[in-house]
């Protein structure tokens, strides 16, 4: 189900409280395809040791004495690529969640998850998935839908309604040529139109135009 190197999954641990992260090193070193490679109770440590072992997964607390959490995992990203980092928090809090998931951690869970999550996460996410802690999955599906949905919003009301009669007309497959006989426009005025067009809807192109203005419903009403 997964793919690793041989020696297993070489993992960081980050975090200011030294007894957990001697428990977790000794809960995670039980697992045979898991290695724990480095332990580091700051942001300052954790780059000195990620960047000499090139850990496959990291998992970092989110606030530490320091640079935060959040700051190292912009920072792994110039001394340790490829290394993928868990969240792993007491806070169940959307401020620290969405920065966390902003600054390109891949995984969130709760310190109260049990080791078979933990160990399963940790193997999912050095497969390449991405995991959350099941209490803030529905907030993260929540915001994407609220994002994308005030970018529609958005969207929509840039398009002037000249725009979205030219869109209606690129729809039904009709050239610059055609669009411009129908509106007693130049073809001149109808290429700017579709340049606005295009711009507004951050495409590059008349197909990928048409496709969103009927996935988005552009196309209904005047």
């Amino acid at each position: 189900m997964y793919n690793y190197d041989v020696d297993g999954i070489s993992v960081l641990l980050v975090d200011d409280q030294t007894l957990l992260r001697q428990s977790l090193a000794a809960l995670l070193g039980m697992m045979t395809d898991l290695r724990v490679v480095g332990s580091a109770p700051d942001a300052s440590v954790a780059l000195q040791v990620a960047e000499r072992e090139q850990p496959d997964v990291a998992l970092v607390d989110v606030r530490m004495p320091g640079m935060t959490g959040i700051g190292l995992i912009h920072a792994l990203q110039t001394v340790s690529p490829h290394t993928r980092v868990i969240v792993l928090t007491t806070f169940d809090d959307d401020e620290y969640l969405f920065a966390s998931l902003k600054a390109g951690a891949v995984g969130y869970l709760l310190k109260t998850a049990d080791l078979d999550v933990l160990s399963d996460a940790i193997r999912r996410v050095a497969a390449g998935e991405a995991v959350l802690d099941p209490s803030v999955t529905q907030r993260v599906i929540r915001r994407a839908v609220q994002g994308e949905a005030a970018r529609e919003d958005t969207l929509q009301e840039r398009l002037t309604r000249r725009e979205r009669t030219i869109l209606r007309l690129m729809a039904q497959g009709k050239s610059n040529a055609e669009i411009a006989a129908q509106l007693y426009l130049s073809e001149g005025t109808v290429k700017n139109h579709i340049s606005h067009i295009l711009s507004k809807l951050e495409v590059s192109d008349r197909t990928q135009a048409v496709r969103l203005a009927v996935e988005w419903g552009l196309l209904l009403g005047e």
